[in-house]
């Protein structure tokens, strides 16, 4: 029989990785957690943690028991609540990365914040983050830029982006209704990292035009990669629902994949309380940036 203080044991060694500091967050001895985690793993019959070199990483199966953890937490939490006053108020948690809270997801976020069924919490991720947070039980609902959706998630799109060239209003590019990929060769552009996969998306692209990229600066992120642009430092590729400051434009590069958004969830989190409103404000609000002055609806038409 499984004990709930075994649970959230090894939710807090989860989030911890390291007995000496979960012990001391629960407020035990580090033999006592150490105990409670090898009892779990001998009555699920699994192996719920290993060692890789130095640290120490869950195993499948222990990421499997840590979101049933957690979701018992939750759910006793909820319950007590709901014992005590009537009603329970758990927060739902969305995780999404810094690009789509800027520009995609404000308008869903403060209609569902104003009148949602339960508080709401955010976690900033990126794609792979926002990924291990729902299999992880952090977050019951995250957006990222993803295709095709893992097997153990379910998705829907949210919305699909052009890509753009961002530049100061005097270039001479920006006379162009859209932007060639063959014009990007050797132009001075404002680039991810090596690695990062808009980098490489972009090197594939230019090189399929018989031309190279040519870094002028590195940066992550668009809001440092536009910055970066208005310092005249060089140009850059963005996602097309960012907003751009006055005296820089955009023209969308057609050739260019749109980015995918998609709103994920695990089937298992269907029934948790303010999921269905969230999905809702979501995608109710996911067109609501063509109406600012992002770089797509700001480019001329044609």
């Amino acid at each position: 029989m499984l004990k709930l203080e075994w649970l959230e044991g090894f939710a807090v060694f989860a989030e911890h990785l390291n007995f000496t500091h979960a012990a001391r967050a629960l407020h035990i001895s580090q033999p006592a957690l150490h105990a409670q985690i090898r009892k779990l793993g001998e009555a699920l019959g699994v192996a719920l943690y290993g060692r890789e070199g130095r640290r120490l990483r869950l195993t499948a199966e222990g990421e499997e028991v840590l979101r049933f953890a957690r979701q018992m937490r939750e759910r006793s939490e909820s319950f007590v609540e709901r014992l005590r006053t009537g009603h329970s108020r758990q927060p739902l948690v969305l995780a999404a990365g810094e690009g789509a809270f800027l520009y995609l997801l404000g308008d869903a976020i403060k209609a569902f914040a104003a009148r949602g069924p339960a508080p709401l919490r955010l976690l900033n991720r990126d794609r792979d983050g926002t990924i291990r947070a729902l299999r992880r039980g952090e977050a019951h609902v995250g957006v990222a830029v993803l295709d095709p959706v893992p097997d153990d998630l379910e998705g829907r799109v949210l919305a699909e982006i052009p890509q753009a060239l961002v530049m100061p209003r005097a270039h001479p590019l920006a006379q162009r209704r859209t932007i060639s990929v063959a014009a990007l060769a050797e132009l001075p552009l404002v680039l991810p990292p090596q690695g990062r996969p808009q980098r490489e998306m972009l090197e594939q692209a230019v090189a399929a035009e018989g031309g190279r990229l040519r870094a002028a600066v590195e940066a992550t992120g668009w809001e440092l990669a536009i910055h970066f642009v208005g310092l005249g430092l060089g140009l850059a590729v963005v996602n097309g629902c960012c907003r751009l400051p006055r005296g820089l434009v955009g023209r969308v590069v057609p050739q260019l994949p749109r980015v995918r958004y998609q709103v994920l969830h695990r089937a298992d989190a269907q029934g948790y309380g303010g999921l269905a409103a969230l999905l809702e404000a979501l995608h109710e609000h996911r067109d609501d940036w063509r109406t600012r002055r992002s770089v797509a609806a700001a480019a001329p038409a044609g």
